[in-house]
C-alpha cells in the first residue's frame, strides 16, 4: 500500500492541506479543475526554473488568489515586478470567469528539505550528465544534514547514464514510515528530459511525526 499510495494524498485533510481550496457551484466543477490545472502547468512552463515547490489557489465568488512557493522568488518577481506582471497577464487570459486575479510568491528558505525541490535539482544535474549515483549521494546527504529530517529516500527510473535497458535505482537512509498518518512526509517528483530519454526522480523526506 505504502509504494502504490502518494503520501500527500493519502495525508490530505490530517496533516495535509489541499492546493485547491474553493467549492464550484453547480456545474461548475469540471471547467473550475480544467483552468487549475491550464493555470499549473502554464507557471510551470513559465517559471520551472525558479524551484517551484509549491502552487496553492484558493477561489471565492470574485476573487482567485495563488501562492507560488518557490526557492528563487527574485526569478519570478522580476526587476521592478515587471515578471509577475506579465505572469499575472498570461493566466487572466486562461480564465474564463471575469474575477480579481491576485498572485503571491513566497520564499522556500530552506529547500534541501523540500522534496519537490530537491527532485527537481537532482533532474537538473541529470539534464548536465552527472552520474547519477554520484548525484543521489550528494543530494540525500544534504538532505539529512538537516536536523528537522529524520529519513530520506531517492529513487529514479529510466536509462540511467545511457543504458539500453531501464531499470529503477534508489538510496535511502534513515527512518520512513510511510504508513503511519501521524507521519510529516513529504513527496515530490520530477522528469529529466535526457538526450537518450527522460528520468523519473521521486523523493520523499521524512521531519518527524505531527500530533495534533
Amino acid at each position: 500500500m505504502a509504494r502504490k499510495i502518494n503520501p500527500n494524498l493519502y495525508r490530505l485533510g490530517i496533516n495535509k492541506n489541499w492546493d485547491s481550496r474553493w467549492f464550484a457551484p453547480k456545474g461548475n466543477l469540471r471547467e473550475w479543475l480544467k483552468e487549475d490545472e491550464r493555470v499549473r502547468e502554464l507557471i510551470m512552463s513559465k517559471i520551472g526554473t525558479a524551484g517551484v515547490s509549491r502552487i496553492e489557489i484558493e477561489r471565492t465568488h470574485d476573487r482567485y488568489k495563488i501562492l507560488i512557493k518557490a526557492a528563487r522568488p527574485g526569478l519570478i518577481i522580476g526587476r521592478g515586478g515587471k515578471g509577475i506582471e506579465m505572469l499575472t497577464k498570461e493566466i487572466e487570459k486562461i480564465l474564463k470567469s471575469k474575477m480579481a486575479l491576485s498572485l503571491n510568491v513566497e520564499e522556500v528558505k530552506r529547500t534541501e528539505i523540500s522534496a519537490t525541490v530537491v527532485a527537481q535539482n537532482i533532474a537538473w544535474d541529470l539534464e548536465k550528465r552527472m552520474r547519477y549515483r554520484r548525484t543521489l549521494k550528494k543530494h540525500l546527504e544534504s538532505t539529512m544534514q538537516n536536523r528537522e529530517v529524520k529519513g530520506a529516500k531517492i529513487m529514479l527510473s529510466g536509462r540511467l547514464d545511457g543504458n539500453e535497458i531501464a531499470r529503477t535505482e534508489w538510496l535511502a537512509k534513515g527512518k520512513l514510515p510511510l504508513s503511519t498518518i501521524r507521519s510529516n512526509i513529504d513527496y515530490g517528483t520530477a522528469t529529466a528530459v535526457c538526450t537518450y530519454g527522460t528520468i523519473g526522480v521521486k523523493v520523499w523526506v521524512y521531519k518527524g511525526e505531527i500530533f495534533n
